[in-house]
């Protein structure tokens, strides 16, 4: 993987982070680390920018998540259960995804892309759910986006240390979940706050 990253840059990028999306069990944790340390310059004359890295993995994202949107849509669940396991997908994985879309409706295409598994197998129940393709997209791209910025932003600060993270990343995963929900959820407030303010001075 790293090579792949090394050699084909963004191209890779976009790649794996569509595969992921599409519910083939490539960590975004590693890809989106490594680019940002390369950004960093971590590895003589693979420097990448760090902005078109984090377009790049939300882009892909975005393409995979919608590649596995259509086939939950245009399969179906039974299908799914039938053939998943040829397509790396599991039974158990599927039904997780699944109880999390329905408790949480659409708006769990956001949360869902904060959390480890349920990230990469969230689009399957929105499929089945037949989830309008375009409020898909939004959920999907809002999701996405603070990912994969901060994972290539952690990688950016720790530049070559980053296979010491990565080696150890299901605690950090959710510690950079938690982080991305609160800011998320600090930013809607103080859109709101300032909406409201507005409001009262007209």
């Amino acid at each position: 993987m790293q090579h792949f990253i090394v050699t084909f840059g963004y191209l890779a990028v976009f790649i794996l982070m569509l595969a992921e999306s599409a519910c083939i069990p490539i960590p975004s944790e590693v890809t989106m680390l490594f680019a940002g340390a390369l950004a960093a310059g971590a590895i003589p004359d693979g420097r990448l920018n760090i902005v078109l890295v984090i377009l790049a993995g939300t882009l892909g994202n975005v393409a995979g998540s919608y590649l596995a949107w259509a086939i939950g849509r245009y399969a179906g669940q039974a299908a799914l259960h039938r053939w998943g396991r040829r397509l790396w997908l599991r039974d158990e994985d599927i039904a997780k995804a699944h109880r999390w879309f329905t408790r949480h409706g659409p708006a769990s295409v956001f949360f869902g892309r904060l959390l480890p598994a349920i990230r990469t197998f969230i689009s399957l129940p929105a499929g089945f759910a037949d989830m309008a393709p375009v409020r898909f997209g939004l959920y999907t791209f809002a999701g996405c986006l603070p990912w994969t910025a901060v994972l290539a932003l952690v990688g950016y600060a720790i530049g070559a240390n980053w296979q010491k993270v990565a080696d150890g990343f299901k605690g950090p995963t959710y510690i950079i979940a938690a982080i991305v929900v609160l800011a998320c959820a600090a930013a809607v407030t103080v859109f709101i706050r300032r909406r409201r303010t507005s409001k009262v001075e007209s």
